[in-house]
């Protein structure tokens, strides 16, 4: 009868401790659940701000370039260079300066919001590795302006050329090229187009500049075929960022997280 009894009250508090420990697990897990999700969030707000950094830097050295053309009395836009709007004896230049150095850092932000969209796609985080270090060699650039009084030869010079002209361009050729496979077969296209449109445009830059004109005058349509490189370039990255947005955050490496410490939100 007494061991009946004591076996009848071990029951009850072993169910008891039982329960218990069971609420106390989901509620750990609900919480922690809670937590990620948290995560997830404040991961997502933070790649979406950095993703629309590309949009607003495209926009911005487009806008830059339309206006400072507009402000320099006499600039020929489809037959002078860009570089001709910012040089050190530039009417432009201290408009232009503030607004490059902006885009420069809305680029380097926007490179670092496609790291963050890759996952575990490397062709992509090679991609914001490349907008990165254009990004870097674009503030270097401003350091060595174009000075049309010197030269072509002059040190300043070559090294503007190098930077701006050759640099920055291999880079973002690379980019375009390894970004190409972000988002599916429309993009892919359009990037081979857009590829196809620069080398096309590089080659005519190529003739042109070959072409000896009197009087010192730029070669005929040399400032358009170079901002069809531009233009396209820029227009890549605004289409690039405007893609990456449309990324569902729970692929995530913080919602894979989620998904370790509860198994089930993987099939619920």
């Amino acid at each position: 009868m007494i061991l009946k009894f004591y076996n009848e009250l071990r029951h009850i508090f072993t169910n008891r401790h039982c329960d218990e420990k069971e609420n106390n697990i989901k509620t750990l897990i609900a919480g922690s659940n809670t937590m990620v999700g948290s995560a997830v969030a404040s991961h997502s707000k933070v790649r979406q701000t950095l993703l629309v950094c590309g949009i607003l830097s495209a926009l911005i050295w487009m806008g830059a370039d339309i206006f400072a053309s507009l402000l320099y009395e006499g600039y020929d836009y489809p037959f002078q260079a860009i570089s001709g709007l910012s040089t050190l004896d530039s009417p432009t230049r201290s408009f232009l300066i503030p607004l490059d150095i902006l885009y420069t850092m809305l680029k380097v932000a926007f490179a670092v919001g496609v790291w963050m969209t890759a996952y575990q796609k490397r062709s992509l985080r090679i991609t914001g590795g490349l907008l990165f270090a254009s990004g870097i060699v674009d503030l270097v650039a401003n350091f060595f302006p174009w000075d049309p009084s010197e030269a072509v030869g002059t040190l300043g010079n070559i090294i503007h050329g190098i930077l701006a002209g050759g640099l920055i361009g291999l880079l973002f050729l690379l980019t375009i090229a390894f970004g190409a496979g972000a988002d599916g077969k429309w993009f892919r296209y359009y990037s081979y187009g857009t590829l196809l449109a620069i080398i096309v445009a590089s080659s005519v830059m190529g003739l042109f500049g070959d072409i000896r004109m009197e009087g010192n005058l730029p070669p005929p349509w040399f400032g358009l075929a170079e901002r069809i490189n531009a233009y396209g370039l820029m227009l890549w990255m605004l289409t690039l960022a405007v893609s990456l947005l449309r990324v569902k955050p729970t692929r995530s490496s913080l919602a894979d997280r989620e998904n370790i410490i509860d198994p089930g939100a993987a099939t619920r």
